[in-house]
């Protein structure tokens, strides 16, 4: 019996990697259909999203370098901004906590709100020289 339940679970893990593996590729994005690709791709496009998220805020962060009680100020900004988004997805996501679709619809939410955020602090970078409302200093 061991062993049969074990063939079962190596057989479903060996069909499942590869459609984790493509589901990065976004052809097989585009077509999905089934509820584990989709759930695999809408965690992709958050994944996608932290990066650039990331990358810009050090960007930012590395402006205020000598300046450092924005740059304090940046970091309780992002905390807060984290916390708020977590708890956001989290409420988002609750009608359908008990389901397939919890992971698509948790990490959609997840990347728009974090493709937000990447706007807001690329703003930061693109501000023009002489704005007294921008933060971030012109380079």
């Amino acid at each position: 019996m061991k062993s049969r339940v074990m063939m079962i679970a190596l057989t479903t893990l060996t069909t499942a990697l590869p459609l984790v593996a493509d589901a990065q590729s976004p052809t097989v994005c585009a077509d999905a259909i089934d509820q584990f690709t989709l759930n695999a791709c809408a965690e992709q496009d958050y994944r996608t999203a932290d990066r650039r998220l990331n990358e810009i805020y050090g960007k930012v962060s590395a402006r205020l370098a000598d300046i450092p009680d924005s740059k304090a100020a940046l970091v309780r900004a992002q905390r807060a901004w984290i916390a708020f988004r977590d708890a956001d997805c989290d409420f988002r996501a609750s009608s359908v906590v008990e389901g397939s679709v919890y992971p698509m619809i948790h990490s959609s939410c997840l990347a728009e709100l974090t493709e937000a955020r990447s706007t807001a602090l690329q703003s930061l970078l693109n501000c023009e020289e002489g704005d007294l409302s921008c933060p971030a200093p012109f380079d």
